[in-house]
């Protein structure tokens, strides 16, 4: 292990710990570390003890509902719900009452929110419907993660009950997927001019993904007052094309994770890693999504049955790292939305 921690990282670390906005040239100084260095552990150690201190140890949940499957057109290489994937050959969209009864699950077990994923051919009126019906059912702020939209459809999910929207510039966004950058970051904009929450992660990560292509995206969501951000990995389902370039280590993101946290500085109300690991949750991490329903990195329909982990197993790991799941929220409690003027 080297012994010594180079004067420009120290330097680094004690601004983004003043949260003082780091650079994006800083950042990619950070990026240069690398694993089984003591720099490294320094990195999430300063993002640790940031993410304690501003999130008051709270351990978040949000808990994810996929809504529907589908051999979806979109073609994304990285998901499981697609045609070109060949795993799904039907729709499914699952019915009105089990989504009703996973969102009471969620409530029950102390959820902070529900993210309601649909594929991209998604009616968007069948997700109002149900964002309609869980607003009756539950007291569980409501998050939606569908496709690009306008203006008119960001108030539409306003009225129908929800109060924020998880949205990604996906790595690879017009190389792996069909998706324009710019349109996604325009719904982005969206978001903030309507009044909905912006939730946000960096993904889907792997070992291909230059430095400079993840910390473009890391101040992406700091510039756009991302809620939380964060960093998921990219899950190769069998037969993937991305199976070719691996998949990083939970170790790795970990490390990731830290950079991220680190550059988002004060702007954050949680900070995301995703699948739930431990390694993150000392690296600056504090949010965890239990999953039910679809999933773009299983060939389960139900990825409950599959690789999907239930919301008291991530409360039981963020206790173990001494975060508390029973805290209020600190992404809804005090963070009502608010158009942009």
């Amino acid at each position: 292990m080297n012994s010594k921690i180079d004067r420009r990282i120290t330097e680094i670390l004690n601004k983004a710990e003043d949260r003082v906005p780091v650079s994006r040239e800083e950042a990619m100084t950070l990026m240069g570390v690398q694993l089984h260095t003591r720099a490294c552990y320094a990195i999430m150690e300063a993002a640790n003890r940031l993410s304690r201190a501003q999130f008051g140890n709270k351990g978040e949940n949000h808990y994810h509902i996929g809504l529907n499957v589908e051999p979806c057109p979109m073609d994304c290489l990285f998901c499981s719900l697609t045609r070109k994937a060949g795993i799904f050959k039907e729709k499914i969209e699952f019915p009105l009452d089990q989504v009703v009864a996973w969102a009471k699950q969620a409530e029950q077990h102390g959820a902070d929110g529900l993210n309601l994923m649909t594929t991209g051919t998604y009616p968007f009126a069948r997700l109002l419907e149900v964002g309609r019906l869980l607003k009756t059912e539950t007291a569980v702020p409501l998050v939606a993660n569908t496709r690009d939209i306008n203006h008119r459809e960001g108030e539409a999910l306003l009225e129908a009950g929800f109060v924020g929207a998880y949205h990604a510039v996906r790595l690879g966004e017009g190389r792996d997927t069909p998706f324009d950058r710019e349109k996604r970051i325009r719904t982005i904009q969206v978001f903030r001019d309507v009044g909905l929450l912006w939730m946000n992660c960096v993904e889907p990560v792997g070992p291909e993904h230059a430095d400079d292509e993840i910390v473009d995206l890391m101040l992406l969501a700091r510039d756009f007052g991302a809620v939380y951000s964060g960093v998921m990995r990219r899950i190769n389902f069998p037969g993937s094309p991305m199976e070719r370039f691996g998949m990083i280590s939970e170790l790795e993101m970990a490390r990731l994770v830290a950079i991220s946290r680190l550059v988002m500085g004060d702007v954050p109300k949680a900070h995301c890693t995703h699948e739930p690991h431990t390694a993150s949750l000392m690296a600056g991490a504090n949010l965890f999504f239990p999953e039910v329903g679809s999933s773009p990195r299983d060939g389960h329909a139900d990825t409950e049955k599959g690789r999907g982990t239930g919301i008291e197993t991530c409360q039981h790991m963020q206790r173990e790292m001494e975060w508390e799941p029973s805290l209020p929220s600190n992404c809804f409690g005090d963070s009502a939305p608010r158009k942009t003027e």
